[in-house]
């Protein structure tokens, strides 16, 4: 373990959302509010920063390094970026501030205010500005403006990108990292300008945009976009939402004009086919409520969008819509967006390889000396990529599991308590019942609410950089010298 590159690695992340206070600060200079709860969390995070920055000898960057970058980077930046919110009085109690950031920073969208148009504009402004962040991902954008390491940064990247693979686009790992948050602070920009263009005040563009963006959901509204009625702003952060719940490679591939690779993308073509067939299903479920196929096409559309996509918007509630439509919802939750997008849950590239695997046993159970190759995108899965799929599902639904189990004991109904779960082990934000649309996680004990925050981080993070914390072996001294891809 490479201590002192570990140490420099975060005191650079430390600085770096130091940096992005800035922002809140001058919102709330601007709305003529009080800056020092982001100027003393500004200063915490500077001499923090400072204490840990010491100049490494080997600059290396291996496999549990990259780990344990990730997961303590995550919850240092989730610790820190709690303060302004219990500073403020915005959200007093730490446990409470801590869950409201984790939900931010890892795009889950699950708060524990009841009411949000009472909380300061630099409040607000920071409370969404943590979706936007850490959408493409904290390291990620850390490497885009300050390049780390002498190479070794894919280890950071592929424990924090989500999906079953991440791979380059170009040599260097900080120009693709540039290149990701190029694209992705441009779709930004433009979903901002047709918000404002449809007569959306600019701040609550600026919310609504960033949430869309990092799939993540709050909102500066307590009836989130339903409070807007407008079936333009539905459409607008409805398509973005599915937009950014696309696999950002395939962005780079339009634009170097590769056309040919986004075409023929398995998981693009089943996203779009679990969408569409989910849309139709619900619109024509929830036909007698609205009493016109345009208004169910509206509705179904956008909570699809929101649901899929795991941003966690709503427009409606349908904790009162039929069985039939929550239960096509749910399935969503557990599915969630593409690989390598801003989205949440399991992911559609591990759902089409597990149907191709179960497909390719079936066929050897009926004829055993058959060689069945399993591909996606073109290329032949390795057994290894097989197994880390199935590993993947088998300890994601243990940790699902037990957290179901001891959530249990706050003896709510079993709806609420299995969809809190659902949602917050699945970067979502709304679940049913209790914890639905327009309810939220404020009657959990301040247990519940860690646990909870440990399954938001656990979600985000696929797992397994949060679990390696806890391994003795990590921790250990000394170099792995054979690196780990």
């Amino acid at each position: 373990m490479n201590y002192q590159m570990i140490g420099f690695v975060i005191s650079r992340i430390l600085w770096t959302e130091a940096a992005l206070m800035l922002l809140p600060v001058l919102v709330a200079l601007l709305y003529g509010e009080s800056a020092i709860p982001f100027l003393a969390s500004i200063a915490a995070l500077a001499l923090t920063g400072l204490a840990l920055c010491r100049r490494p000898r080997q600059t290396a960057l291996y496999a549990r390094d990259g780990f344990a970058v990730v997961a303590l980077a995550w919850v240092g930046m989730s610790l820190f970026g709690a303060i302004p919110f219990v500073i403020s009085g915005d959200i007093p109690h730490f446990i409470n501030a801590f869950f409201e950031t984790v939900s931010g920073f890892t795009t889950t969208g699950a708060t524990i205010l009841t009411e949000v148009e009472s909380l300061t504009r630099s409040g607000l402004f920071w409370r969404s500005f943590t979706h936007w962040v850490g959408g493409m991902g904290v390291l990620v954008f850390v490497m885009a403006v300050l390049p780390m390491t002498d190479g070794h940064g894919m280890h950071l990247l592929r424990a924090e990108m989500p999906g079953p693979s991440v791979g380059k686009l170009v040599s260097r790992m900080s120009d693709t990292a540039k290149i990701l948050y190029g694209i992705y602070l441009v779709m930004t920009l433009v979903e901002i300008v047709l918000l404002v263009l449809g007569g959306m005040p600019l701040f609550d563009a600026c919310i609504h945009s960033f949430g869309s963006a990092g799939t993540g959901g709050f909102s500066s509204r307590n009836l989130s976009v339903g409070a807007y009625d407008s079936a333009y702003f539905d459409v607008v952060i409805g398509v973005f939402m599915l937009l950014f719940g696309v696999n950002f490679n395939l962005y780079y591939f339009l634009l170097i004009r590769r056309f040919k690779e986004v075409f023929q993308s398995e998981e693009l073509r089943a996203y779009l086919l679990i969408v569409a067939a989910a849309v139709v299903g619900i619109a024509w479920n929830i036909y007698h409520i609205y009493g016109s196929v345009a208004a169910s096409l509206r509705y179904a559309f956008f909570q699809v969008s929101t649901i899929v996509t795991t941003t966690g918007y709503a427009t409606a509630d349908f904790n009162l819509w039929p069985a039939f439509s929550k239960t096509i919802l749910v399935i969503l939750m557990f599915m969630g967006a593409c690989a390598g997008s801003t989205g949440g849950g399991i992911k559609v590239a591990r759902f089409v390889i597990l149907a191709k695997t179960s497909w390719g046993d079936m066929k050897k159970m009926l004829h055993p000396n058959a060689v069945v190759p399993i591909r996606f995108e073109g290329k032949p899965l390795t057994d290894r990529q097989v197994r880390s799929v199935h590993l993947f599902l088998t300890v994601y639904l243990i940790i699902f599991t037990v957290s179901v189990l001891l959530l249990s004991l706050e003896q709510l109904d079993l709806i609420t308590t299995f969809t809190a779960v659902v949602s917050c082990i699945n970067n979502i934000g709304p679940g049913l019942e209790l914890v639905g649309p327009m309810g939220n996680f404020s009657q959990f004990s301040w247990a519940s609410k860690i646990l909870l925050s440990f399954d938001m981080l656990v979600g985000r993070l696929e797992i397994f950089p949060m679990l390696l914390l806890f391994a003795p072996s990590i921790w250990k001294r000394g170099s792995i010298r054979r690196h780990i891809s």
